[in-house]
């Protein structure tokens, strides 16, 4: 890759998520490591870098101006992102990293958006070498990289993986105001209707005709004595997972035959599953509601707010994940992290994303040749488990 001015660049560094991922580098990038921020605010980002030691640069660019969003990424290896809404914000960041050969970033959970940058621009990124890594905070590593680490553990056992559930519980934390602007953006834009196809982000858009739809009302789980309730991450997450098997299964690599994903929240009490699926059904029929959509964002945190550091600091996330070989044997797998799934762990889990790709490119899955519009777990796969496990996320399997 051509010499940069910088291992990795932040864009979005003043909003609420950016400056907490600043944060995050200023603690543990390591020494060496070349890193700006980046925004369309010289005096912001100024006064941000003054109290950041760590930081090598500040760069100016706008994602309304091409020619300021191509000059700063031609001064960097890669580019991570909190600039949101992504199907706003998105593209020509995204077109520029591919056309200039710069890995990339980012937490949307914007899977229509990602559908259309699939579509775009794949192709050219695969055959450039360029790692575009959409889905790098809480949608959708944990699942990604837990179904990748339960898919491998069954093969390891001499068996063929058919099937993984995530059960995910969270504490704590809130959501910030960029979260809110995106998800209301991609409803007002394609509506509840464009997440739904089950193998939306496929790179045929085809999958195992015996697929598990969306969970709607609550599941039993015995293997967790509770029950699993419908999660409002799972129509992105089992996309992201479910284009990583195909992926895998593209490269020869398959997680198992007929292999599919699909989560909740839980374990939790029958009763409170019957008041989540409740919920999560008003949710659904509301979503088309323009009311339903002001209402949210009057009620909501604007741009740049977001949870205060204590509630931040307080919260936690524990999913266990199940995974069903094709013989009947289970595995059960566990990934606890500290602080709040949406902020804190989401910054931290992009940070270790970008720090992967400009420390260990050439040790990342398929090599220094492997391209294209990928995700978490087929662009970074072990070298980010173990660096999350470095960072202080602890991951198990055991059998059932």
């Amino acid at each position: 890759m051509t010499a940069r001015q910088y291992d990795v660049v932040l864009y979005g560094a003043t909003g609420f998520t950016g400056t907490q991922a600043a944060r995050y580098l200023e603690r543990a990038a390591p020494k060496g490591l070349r890193w700006a921020i980046a925004g369309r605010n010289a005096a912001k980002l100024d006064t941000m870098a003054e109290a950041l030691s760590g930081v090598s640069g500040v760069v100016v660019a706008d994602s309304t101006d091409p020619d300021s969003i191509s000059a700063m990424v031609a001064q960097t290896r890669v580019l991570m992102t909190t600039a949101g809404p992504y199907a706003l914000y998105g593209e020509p960041v995204i077109a520029a990293c591919v056309e200039q050969g710069v890995d990339y970033a980012d937490i949307t959970g914007e899977s229509t958006f990602i559908r259309r940058m699939i579509d775009c621009h794949h192709a050219e990124a695969a055959q450039r070498g360029v790692r575009i890594v959409p889905f790098c905070g809480f949608d959708s590593i944990p699942s990604d990289i837990g179904a990748l680490m339960m898919a491998r553990h069954v093969q390891a056992a001499g068996l063929s993986c058919r099937r993984v559930w995530g059960y995910f519980k969270m504490k704590g934390g809130g959501l910030n105001g960029g979260t809110l602007a995106s998800a209301l953006n991609m409803l007002r834009q394609d509506g509840a209707e464009a997440m739904e196809p089950p193998f939306l982000l496929n790179p045929d858009q085809i999958g195992p005709s015996d697929f598990i739809p969306d969970l709607t009302r609550p599941r039993a789980v015995e293997a967790l004595s509770g029950w699993g309730a419908p999660f409002f991450m799972a129509p992105v997450n089992s996309r992201v997972v479910r284009r990583s098997a195909a992926l895998a299964a593209s490269w020869g690599e398959p997680y198992g035959e007929g292999f599919d994903y699909m989560e909740a929240m839980g374990p939790v009490s029958q009763g409170q599953a019957r008041m989540i699926a409740a919920a999560m059904g008003l949710v659904s029929a509301t979503a088309g509601f323009t009311a339903l959509h002001g209402l949210a964002k009057w009620l909501g945190p604007a741009p740049g707010e977001g949870p205060s550091e204590e509630q931040m600091a307080s919260g936690g996330l524990t999913a266990r994940f199940i995974a069903e070989a094709t013989d009947g044997q289970c595995f059960l797998g566990t990934l606890e992290a500290e602080g709040d799934a949406g902020n804190r762990i989401t910054t931290m889990l992009l940070s270790e994303s970008a720090m992967a790709m400009a420390l260990q490119r050439d040790a990342l899955p398929g090599g220094s040749a492997r391209g294209g519009i990928l995700t978490p777990a087929t662009a970074l796969g072990d070298v980010l488990i173990d660096r999350l496990k470095a960072a202080g996320v602890r991951l198990q399997i055991e059998a059932l």
